[in-house]
This record gives C-alpha cells, structure tokens and sequence, in this order.
C-alpha cells in the first residue's frame, strides 16, 4: 500500500528503536504504516507534533517483546488477543470518561465482555475490516476464485500469497474446511485446518507481511491470488490495477477490529495517550480511513453518514448473506489460541 513503510525491527535487547521519532511522552507500538499522519490530526495540530512510534509485524511478536520489557504508552492489537494481553497483566484499564466519542462506537466492538474486567474496559476499537480472496482480474476468471480451495490447488503454485499472520492464516483454513466460528473448535478440526494450510504452504511464492510487500508481488504478477486484507484492494484498484476482492465464495470471508489498549506501567504522559485515541476517534480520521485505505471505522455515528456506494467501492459492503459467510476473528480459548500459534509455526517451517 502507498502509506505504508517497512518497519524498522526492535532490537534483540529489547531497546526501543523507534521507527518513527516524534514525541517523547507518547510512545505508540503498532503496525506498520499507521504513523500516517492524517490518522491523528488533531493530536499533531493540539500538542505541535506526532507521537514517536515503534513497529511490530505481527501480535505474537509484540506480546513477546512486551513480556520481555519493551516499553510504550500505547498499543494496537486486534481483536483475538486483547484477552491475552489482559491475562498477561500487559494492559491499564480505559477511562471510558476521557473518551469523547465513547458513546458513539460501535456498540458491537466496543461492549465485548472479553475485553472488560471489574467494570472496565481494556480496548478501545478503532479500525475493522476484512480478509478475503484478492486476485488479478486479467489473470484468473470468476470460476477459479469461486471457491477458498483454490488457495490448495496444485496449479497455482508459486502464484498465491497469504499473509504471516495465524489469526488471518487459520481464519482461512477453517473456513475452506467447512468452521466459520472457531470459538468452539475440536482438536480434530484444528487437525484439519492445519492440513490445509501445509497444502496452501505448498503453493506459496512468500507470506507477505505488509499491504505494500503484497502489493508489489500483485502489481508484478508475480502474485495473483491473495489472502489480503481491504487495503490491498481499495488502494490497488483506485490506482487503475486490475484487482477484485471477492467476499462471497463459497465458503465465505473473515472479518476482525482492531483497536488502541494502553499499556500497564506506561512511562509517557496519560493526557496525550487520551488525545492521541480522541484524535483517531474523530470523523474526520473514519472519513479518512475508509476513503484512502478502505477500512471500516468504529465511530458508527461517522460510518453511519457515509454513502453507502463508497462504502462498496472499497468493499466495506454487507448483506445479510456476507455476514452469514463471515467467520468473525473473535477470541479464542488460550489453548486454542497457542496450538494454533505452535501449529503455524511448524507449518511456516515446512512441517
């Protein structure tokens, strides 16, 4: 994606390297690309800059530096690991008081009850959307994309890319295993999603770790078919290439929130973390968030005043049927939730 940047590693000692300088008293530990500037205006036009910003690439990474005694103010996880950063005791409590727009979220993201202890909640939702088969027009036709098996199949090898994420990678094994709500699942439907993904491996040119790692392969050719978030398709597509994200397959999508959570023993100052999430919660950052990067945004108020062909040209469209065909990233058991992390991590190394 054209905003987003690699991100720079923290280093094996466990000193912060920022990737992106800015304020001191607010230390913000997140993807890759969400420095963009338009995401925080109003803390940038309140306090005269941007708040320093270090990267990770995917959860588990961050939760491990963390343990180990990284230290931030601020961080972005996604929906399936806000308990285990809870558990973790990695997470401060939310003044729900110090939120401007708390009354206008999303109530299904914000009321989660995995996200709340003693009263009070852990997660701020921010930003949601989708993962979902992504393919070059020019190159595959309506029938070889018609179903999630595709990802398996022999003949495209080389040609598929999935990202290096265990949470988007098993939301699309259980899926085209026939498990679209993996809060319940048995050890013999893991087995099976497991088995999947080491025929999916087999036919893998990389695990993309950025929208922008994965956009280059695609625009190349190198990549046709793509398990890829909304951006990869909103940004492509507004850019003239030939791209479509295809939700309604016969086994479905996958959809997830994230959100900012701040962080227990936070060094940097309380007010500015409180700005920093105000500043994302303004309509003018869903506005932004949705037309440049094709995310949906938890401000239902904001989202609501949309038009709704916006909404579908960066496909932030729902029908009754998408959601029937969506398994939802919800939490998982903390069991599950390390099998599959072991699981993937053997997979990934060809086992």
């Amino acid at each position: 994606m054209k905003h987003l940047r690699n991100a720079l590693l923290v280093s094996a000692s466990m000193v912060a390297s920022a990737a992106f300088a800015g304020d001191p008293e607010l230390v913000v530990f997140d993807w890759a690309g969400y420095e963009d500037p338009e995401f925080y205006v109003n803390f940038t036009e309140k306090h005269g800059d941007a708040p320093t910003f270090a990267f990770f690439s995917d959860e588990e990474e961050a939760f491990q530096k963390l343990r180990a005694g990284f230290k931030a103010d601020a961080a972005h996880p996604c929906s399936q690991s806000v308990p285990k950063w809870m558990d973790a005791g990695l997470l401060a409590p939310i003044d729900p008081s110090k939120i401007t727009e708390w009354d206008n979220l999303e109530p299904g993201f914000r009321d989660i009850k995995a996200y709340w202890k003693d009263g009070k909640p852990y997660f701020v939702p921010v930003d949601w959307g989708n993962t979902a088969m992504t393919y070059n027009t020019e190159l595959l036709k309506p029938e070889d994309v018609q179903s999630l098996k595709a990802f398996a199949d022999p003949k495209h090898a080389g040609r598929v890319s999935i990202g290096d994420s265990v949470d988007d990678a098993y939301a699309l094994a259980f899926l085209a295993t026939g498990v679209n709500d993996w809060t319940n699942v048995t050890d013999a439907q893991i087995d099976a999603a497991s088995d999947f993904l080491r025929q999916v491996h087999q036919n893998l040119r990389a695990y993309w770790t950025s929208g922008s790692e994965l956009a280059q392969m695609m625009q190349s050719g190198e990549v046709y078919l793509a398990w890829a978030w909304n951006e990869t398709f909103a940004t492509m597509s507004a850019e003239g290439h030939p791209i479509a994200m295809k939700r309604d397959t016969d086994e479905g999508s996958s959809s997830w929130v994230c959100g900012y959570s701040k962080l227990a023993d936070a060094p940097g100052s309380d007010d500015k973390f409180y700005d920093f999430v105000n500043a994302w919660l303004a309509p003018r950052t869903a506005d932004y968030i949705v037309s440049a990067w094709g995310y949906g945004h938890s401000n239902a108020k904001a989202m609501d005043k949309m038009n709704v062909e916006d909404l579908a040209a960066v496909g932030l469209e729902t029908s009754d049927n998408l959601r029937a065909g969506t398994l939802w990233q919800a939490p998982t058991s903390p069991e599950v939730r390390e099998r599959l992390i072991a699981d993937f991590e053997k997979i990934k190394a060809g086992f």
